[in-house]
């Protein structure tokens, strides 16, 4: 299931709209966040698919019955980019564990590229709710090897992706392999170019987050 906020009118579309001007890029904290905004509007629209029961809480005057969220989540992101994106969820999360998966893309010069898995950070995944947070789904591939390795360390019962901008091609791909995932975006845009990069998209959020990067 994709849920495409493109398609509705809401604050997102303005916090996306930041994040493509190549003027208001240029404030890092704003860009940063815009991408932090999102993941708070993210992380309501899931809390409301999520598992609740009846509780009781004691107010100055009595007993009131309130419905808690029972399931226990996990928020995950793909460093650096994901960063943002994570401080919004846990904004709303308070009591999530984190995952962190380090990787990064290593360009070729035929404009191929490869990716480059560091570490992985993860609590036991088995029967929780995982939220993978990435702010571009260009191919999947970042997406397909983090959920790869995040995976062996457990089953969780259901997984979120979540992201500002997806491309076509690359949505198709994380549908295919993923089938029963939940995917949150911002925009979907239709093109690639020949180096992987979405079109229009935004540049590269990690670079507009945190400044560039040596490239290895």
């Amino acid at each position: 299931m994709v849920h495409n906020f493109q398609n509705t009118n809401s604050l997102v579309s303005r916090f996306v709209a930041e994040l493509r001007d190549i003027h208001i890029q240029k404030d890092r904290m704003r860009f940063r966040r815009n991408l932090e905004r999102i993941g708070e509007v993210f992380a309501y629209e899931i809390s409301r698919t999520l598992a609740y029961q009846e509780t009781e809480t004691e107010t100055p005057l009595g007993i009131a019955k309130v419905n808690s969220c029972i399931d226990k989540i996990v928020v995950a992101n793909i460093l650096r980019a994901g960063m943002p994106m994570h401080n919004g969820m846990l904004n709303y999360y308070d009591q999530a564990d984190s995952a962190f998966v380090s990787a990064y893309r290593r360009h070729h010069k035929d404009g191929s590229f490869d990716i480059n898995l560091q570490n992985v950070s993860c609590p036991n995944l088995n029967d929780t709710i995982l939220i993978l947070c990435d702010p571009m789904l260009a191919t999947g591939a970042s997406i397909d090897i983090a959920l790869k390795n995040l995976l062996e360390h457990g089953s969780p019962k259901k997984i979120h992706i979540v992201t500002a901008i997806s491309s076509r091609p690359g949505l198709d791909y994380i549908r295919r392999l993923y089938g029963d995932s939940t995917i949150w975006t911002g925009a979907i845009d239709e093109e690639l170019t020949a180096k992987s990069y979405i079109v229009p998209g935004l540049g590269d959020a990690g670079d507009l987050s945190f400044g560039p990067k040596v490239q290895a």
